[in-house]
């Protein structure tokens, strides 16, 4: 069990803070207000309505749905689109291998790992996996790829890695998703050169994370129209079709309505960044590039202790003479915390 302390400082995660005032301010005002359930009222159809001018798409291309947490859009948009002889594959630091406990495996599907580049699938990589699960019927049958962007280590893909990645998946009749736990960040990162658009064209489901991203809870889920035959029910077998959704759909309008979900997440990146910079300042090895809301870092592990004492992390991975942190920003983090931090960095060093 993770015990989570509301002092010191916490970097463990993204969803540490409640939600956006915005967006509680809307909930309120609008609290009072009868509506039908299930997605079918007002503000949910609203929300639709501004994603889908957002990714540039009509509901003759895609449906949009929403699910209260991220590891129901995985596992719902994953089990709605295979056969239970099929296999998911997903880079090996890939988030539904070992974080989500395994609910992909309980929905019956096999999930096959692929060697990462930065976190990162790559078709190469994806091409020697295939080439090793041939022995038809006796494996599991390869057929949906999973990525994230951002990935679990914080990296991007880029336009032309994303189409790669697409092509070869049609080539070999693979679907692919996006987690998109924080696109926000992804897509506001300053290498970017992705659009919402483009993820219309090049993947067949992915998902916009809310819940990251200044929501109480709540991710949208967009799925291409020939995929999105029966999805509600789906979404309903696996106990997430709220029959308050009203709550996502408030709150999807409101984030969306006049860019307020990129602002947080540009404000998210740059806190990162400051840290960054300090850290690589003062010496300490970044393990991976610094391009959306995570830094992982380095530490001589003799000042994990100290380090604790000042801000809250996660010990990520173990070294010889370091152990591997990593340090996440929200839309909230105060950027006096930030710079107090970096301060005090100079002090220990």
């Amino acid at each position: 069990m993770i015990v989570k302390l509301t002092s010191p400082y916490s970097f463990l995660d993204d969803y540490s803070e409640g939600a956006h005032p915005r967006l509680l301010q809307s909930l309120l005002l609008t609290n009072a207000t009868q509506q039908t359930g299930y997605g079918s009222d007002e503000y949910t159809c609203e929300a639709r309505r501004l994603l889908l001018s957002q990714i540039n798409a009509t509901e003759d291309e895609v449906a949009i749905h929403f699910v209260p947490s991220g590891t129901a859009a995985n596992l719902i948009s994953i089990a709605s689109c295979l056969r239970p002889y099929e296999a998911v594959l997903v880079v090996q630091t890939g988030h539904i291998l070992d974080k989500e406990a395994g609910a992909i495996e309980a929905t019956g599907h096999k999930v096959i790992p692929v060697p990462g580049v930065h976190g990162k699938m790559t078709p190469s990589n994806l091409e020697m996996v295939l080439d090793r699960n041939i022995f038809f019927p006796h494996m599991a049958k390869p057929r949906l790829v999973y990525i994230s962007n951002a990935t679990e280590v914080g990296t991007i893909y880029t336009r032309a890695e994303l189409i790669a990645l697409s092509e070869m998946c049609r080539r070999r009749d693979l679907l692919l998703l996006v987690d998109g736990a924080r696109l926000g960040v992804a897509l506001s990162a300053d290498g970017n050169d992705l659009t919402l658009r483009d993820l219309v064209d090049h993947t067949d489901i992915f998902w916009i994370g809310g819940t990251k991203m200044g929501a109480l809870l709540g991710e949208a889920i967009v799925v291409r129209k020939e995929l999105a035959e029966g999805f509600e029910f789906h979404i309903k077998q696996r106990g997430a079709l709220l029959g308050k959704s009203r709550i996502m759909g408030v709150q999807f309008t409101e984030l969306f309505r006049d860019g307020l979900f990129f602002e947080l997440a540009r404000h998210a990146n740059a806190m990162a960044a400051r840290i960054s910079a300090q850290v690589a300042r003062i010496g300490w090895e970044l393990v991976s590039t610094t391009e959306t809301n995570q830094v992982f870092v380095a530490v001589p592990t003799e000042l994990v202790g100290l380090l604790e004492q000042r801000i809250r992390f996660y010990p990520w991975e173990k070294r010889e003479t370091t152990t591997v942190i990593r340090l996440v920003t929200s839309w909230a983090t105060d950027k006096t915390e930030v710079d107090r931090f970096c301060r005090w960095l100079e002090t220990i060093v």
